[in-house]
């Protein structure tokens, strides 16, 4: 695909967990850019029974808030066309398509802005009276889809079936490298960026903050600024090719 620019060769820190991380290094490179794999996110699966009894109940919206919910309830309840769900909601785009190479195609999934404040503007969950609604999340996730959902009228639940964790990684030859290497840096989430602030330490804060950033939410803007983030840039959308573009806009 096109892009607007070139990124010239200059080295963008990918911060995705390592399984996931590849389709947009792809587009980095074919852009012209320089991607360092980085992740600041481990996923491991909680193997939780309860999560596994709530994927085989019957329900009237299942809600996957990630790729990563998707693969691990997958590996709990192995339906990919989710037979006794009513209605399937994604999260955005990559969690669409993973649901759909699974079996079945979600039914909800919001057009332009890919979060769960976009998923509850849309018409079909604005009355949810008596409605059984699962939400497929990582442990500790976000409340709101769950709260304005309660507040609708409807029973929600949730299964945790995975967790986020730190790596432990020496942190030092990228540090050491940074002025040289690192030119952009890149964040889909909170938890992904305070957890690269946290792995870099004292010895890298100062040039990560002066390092321009592309993330893709409002929300994550502001962590960064809270955090001294110097240059932040949101994506149109939370897809890959926006995210390049973001990148490509802050050369």
């Amino acid at each position: 695909m096109s892009h607007p620019c070139d990124l010239a060769g200059r080295g963008v820190l990918v911060t995705r967990p390592a399984g996931q991380a590849e389709p947009l290094c792809r587009l980095i490179e074919a852009a012209g850019g320089r991607a360092i794999r980085f992740p600041t996110i481990v996923i491991e699966p909680t193997l939780d029974a309860q999560a596994t009894a709530l994927l085989a109940e019957t329900w009237d919206l299942l809600y996957f808030v990630s790729p990563n919910a998707v693969e691990q309830a997958l590996a709990l309840v192995p339906d990919g066309r989710w037979s006794k769900v009513a209605r399937i909601a994604a999260v955005g785009r990559g969690t669409a398509l993973a649901l759909t190479a699974a079996g079945r195609a979600p039914d909800l999934v919001p057009n332009e802005r890919y979060e769960s404040e976009a998923l509850l503007e849309m018409p079909e969950l604005a009355k949810m009276q008596g409605r059984r609604v699962l939400i497929v999340r990582g442990e500790g996730g976000r409340g709101l889809f769950a709260e304005t959902l309660t507040q609708r009228g409807a029973e929600v639940q949730f299964a945790e079936v995975y967790r986020r964790v730190q790596p432990q990684v020496d942190p030092s030859p990228l540090v050491t490298r940074w002025s040289e290497t690192v030119a952009l840096v890149m964040a889909t989430s909170d938890e992904v960026l305070l957890n690269l602030v946290a792995m870099l330490g004292s010895d890298g804060r100062e040039r990560l903050l002066d390092t321009p950033l592309v993330v893709i939410a409002e929300r994550t803007r502001q962590t960064a600024l809270v955090q001294g983030f110097r240059v932040v840039r949101v994506a149109e959308r939370a897809d890959d090719s926006a995210i390049v573009q973001a990148l490509c806009q802050l050369v």
